[in-house]
């Protein structure tokens, strides 16, 4: 896994040591990227960004915003095989004067202090098998980190239903392989 443009375009991303982490595979990052450099639907974009990578994995997701000139990335992931790694690719890479990395669930949002920020991009790629989305889209509302240009990234199994459109006012939505990514603007 390689960083795909930016600063650190060509770097190498050490990957997961289990199966427990799914990484975000290149084509769909990418094609992420280019839908919001490229959407007319979409305002936020991630050159002097801050963002939110829930779920975060290895750090592809982040890194690449980083890379691409993101102001800031604040990481949250628990699972301790991808944390060690995550923390290791942000070393590597000399970014942690511009990221923070939270050992936390994404479920436990509102014991971070984020309540103050304001996040231009959040992307949520939460196990495929995982139920909870709406827990989560609550505790963005209830913490009012996004606003009216914020845009949310769900990436998740294309087979899934989580019946998102209930809480989030779907923008575009692509299907690639297994994955489905949903770019989406809170309903207030």
């Amino acid at each position: 896994m390689r960083v795909i443009s930016g600063e650190l375009k060509g770097k190498k991303l050490l990957d997961p040591l289990d199966k427990s982490t799914r990484p975000l595979k290149d084509i769909v990052r990418e094609s992420i990227f280019n839908i919001l450099d490229h959407s007319n639907k979409i305002s936020a974009k991630v050159h002097n960004s801050k963002v939110l990578d829930l779920f975060s994995g290895t750090g592809s997701f982040g890194i690449e915003c980083l890379s691409r000139g993101a102001a800031e990335v604040i990481f949250f992931e628990n699972y301790h095989n991808s944390l060690k790694i995550l923390k290791q690719n942000i070393f590597t890479l000399k970014l942690e004067n511009k990221s923070k990395v939270y050992n936390s669930s994404a479920y436990n949002l509102e014991d971070s202090n984020l309540e103050s920020r304001i996040f231009d991009i959040i992307f949520l790629d939460p196990p495929f098998k995982d139920k909870e989305m709406k827990s989560l889209i609550d505790q963005i509302k209830k913490l009012k980190i996004v606003d009216v240009n914020s845009i949310l990234i769900i990436h998740r199994n294309k087979k899934s239903d989580d019946k998102i459109s209930k809480y989030l006012n779907i923008i575009e939505e692509k299907n690639y392989g297994l994955s489905k990514i949903f770019f989406c603007k809170l309903i207030n």
